[in-house]
Order: structure tokens, then C-alpha cells, then sequence
């Protein structure tokens, strides 16, 4: 009898001890199921991917800033057995070689195409976009473009990259101090991005004692952003602050390294590139709005499969806009494009 009851009390112990762990057990192997379906679902995503072929067309590679684009593009890539094949436009007054360069790539009967467009709204370029988009999938990459073809963009609010840095601005400089006068080095006024920047960072600075007396417009190769800087310095007295493109920036950090032009002007970037990340991290840049151009390059091809996949439409996406500056820039990682990679142009 005794030992009769000692083995009914270990059973109801042991079956007490062992609920817990078995609940654990099933979540566990829930868990596992659910996995491996992903890692199935992945790897049958990947497997319909083979043999893919995405155009890339950009404006150039001239400025640093696309190259961290490219880059994430093949990034993203890897994994996935398929064909990137770049182009670039040579810059954002060359129209019709990126209008050339559109139907080439639907002739190549291409999957997909991606646009870093050299104009948000220049009519024959929307008028290529519309006729190749009933051929395949064409996708905005980084640059504003209004266009109604699209089946997908990847980007940023251009305006918002101004206010951020107007707002850095204005935050230092408040309405009642001492009053500086800018001068804003920009891109073309075709492109999809200068204007909108243009409005969101007067924008942030409406409320300090910053006055832009000056804008400057060119493309951003170095030799054009250059020049512009010149005649910026050469026809305005007294600047006390540049803001400039990237290749604007590092083509003042480059004169006020061989000539007394720029001493003394505080310099801000209104977008990233290595020699900006570098600036900012020894103290000569002040600040940048950084929208991550290598996620950019990621969720662009990213939403290209998933339509190439499901044949859904995608809206605007991108990173959230960040303010990177010389205070915070040990505390940041800000990832770009590895030093000497560029991408392979058709």
C-alpha cells in the first residue's frame, strides 16, 4: 500500500515538474515550423529570382553618393542569382542619353528598371517612362519623379532633408542672434531633388538670424560644383555660412586648403558622401541630413522582387531622415560604400 502511494505521489510530482517544460517543447517546435517555412519560403523566392536582369540608370557616378547607392543595390543582390546591369546618364543634362539609355534596357527585355531620374518632370522623359512601363515594371529610385507609370519608388522627402538641416540651422543661429549670411550651392533645377530641398530648408530657417543671399545651381560633378563655389565667393561679400551639396562642400574644403577663400565659413552639407563623412568626424563640416543611401539602394531592388514576385504595386519607401553631425559622429555609424568599390558600367 505504501509503495502504492509513493509511486502515485512521484507521478503527480513529476507530471507537475514537467508541464512548464513541455508547454516550452511545443512553442519550441512552433517555433521551428514557422522557421523553416520562412527559410522555404526564402529560398523558393530566391530560386524564382534566377536568371533575373534589372537595369540601373542613374545620373553619374561623378558624386560619391551614388556609388553608396550602387552599393547597396549589390549588396542586396548577393543571395540572389540575377543581373544588375548599370548605366549611367553621364549627368542631369543628359537627357536623352538616360531617355536612350530607358528604351535600351527594355529592348534588352530587361525584368525591371530602375530610375534615379536626371528630371522629376521633363516631358519626354515621363513620355519614355509611360511607354516602357507598358513593357515592364519601372521603379523611382532616390531622385523625385512625377510620374503616374511607376510601379514602385524608392526615396526620400527632399523638402524634409531640407527642413532637418534648416532646423540644425536655426537652432543654432536663433531669431535675435548675431545675423549670417548664406549662400546655398545646389543641383540643377531639373532635377527631382534641388527645389524641394530648396523649399524645406528656408522652411527650417524662418524662424533664425541665417539669410541666404545667394543660390548657386549646377550639376554635381565636382569641376561643375566647383566653379559654382567660385562665382558664389567671387560676387557675394561677407559669407559666414556655405551650404552645399556634397561635391560643393569638398570642392571648399579643397580652396581653403591652397587658396584663403572659405576661411572662416562654416560648412554644411545638404547630403552625404565619404568625404562629408570624414569632414564632419575632424570638425571641418559642421552637419548633413543623412537618409542612407546604401538602405536606399537595399529596399529599391528589395521592392523590385516583390513586384517581379506578387505583381503588387509599392509606394514611396525609404529610411528615416537623420541629422549627423560633428557632436554625435563618434556615437553614429553611418555606413557608405567600401573604399574603391564601383560598380560595372554597361
Amino acid at each position: 500500500m505504501s509503495e502504492k502511494t509513493s509511486i502515485n505521489f512521484l507521478s503527480k510530482d513529476w507530471r507537475r515538474i514537467a508541464r512548464p517544460y513541455a508547454r516550452r517543447i511545443a512553442t519550441a517546435i512552433v517555433g521551428l515550423f514557422f522557421a523553416a517555412n520562412l527559410y522555404v519560403e526564402d529560398a523558393q523566392a530566391q530560386a524564382g529570382d534566377t536568371g533575373l536582369s534589372i537595369c540601373v540608370l542613374v545620373p553619374h557616378f561623378k558624386d560619391e553618393y551614388w556609388l553608396s547607392v550602387g552599393y547597396g543595390l549589390e549588396h542586396e543582390a548577393q543571395g540572389h542569382t540575377l543581373d544588375l546591369l548599370f548605366y549611367e546618364a553621364g549627368g542631369y543634362q543628359s537627357l536623352d542619353s538616360q531617355i536612350s539609355q530607358l528604351n535600351e534596357c527594355a529592348a534588352r527585355q530587361v525584368d525591371a528598371i530602375l530610375i534615379g531620374a536626371v528630371s522629376s518632370d521633363h516631358p519626354d522623359l515621363l513620355s519614355a517612362i509611360h511607354d516602357v512601363s507598358e513593357k515592364l515594371p519601372v521603379f523611382g529610385l532616390v531622385n523625385e519623379l512625377h510620374s503616374k507609370d511607376l510601379s514602385g519608388r524608392i526615396g526620400v522627402d527632399w523638402r524634409q532633408m531640407g527642413q532637418v538641416l534648416g532646423d540644425y540651422l536655426a537652432s543654432k543661429h536663433p531669431t535675435g542672434s548675431a545675423p549670417k549670411r548664406a549662400v546655398l550651392i545646389s543641383g540643377p533645377v531639373e532635377s527631382g531633388w534641388a527645389p524641394p530641398l530648396e523649399l524645406g530648408l528656408r522652411a527650417g530657417l524662418s524662424d533664425s538670424s541665417i539669410e541666404i543671399v545667394g543660390v548657386f545651381s549646377a550639376d554635381t560633378g565636382l569641376r561643375q560644383q566647383l566653379k559654382a563655389v567660385e562665382d558664389a565667393f567671387a560676387t557675394i561679400p561677407d559669407i559666414g555660412l556655405l551650404i552645399g551639396s556634397a561635391p560643393a562642400v569638398e570642392a571648399t574644403i579643397g580652396l581653403s586648403d591652397v587658396t584663403d577663400l572659405g576661411d572662416g565659413v562654416d560648412l554644411v552639407s545638404t547630403y552625404i558622401s565619404h568625404t562629408i563623412k570624414r569632414s564632419i568626424m575632424n570638425g571641418s563640416v559642421l552637419a548633413v541630413p543623412f537618409d542612407d543611401p546604401v538602405q536606399q539602394g537595399e529596399l529599391a531592388l528589395k521592392q523590385a522582387l516583390r513586384f517581379l514576385r506578387t505583381g503588387h504595386k509599392g509606394g514611396l519607401d525609404g529610411p528615416k531622415i537623420a541629422l549627423y553631425s560633428h557632436q554625435e559622429s563618434s556615437d553614429r555609424s553611418v555606413q557608405l560604400s567600401p573604399s574603391g568599390y564601383f560598380p560595372e558600367i554597361q
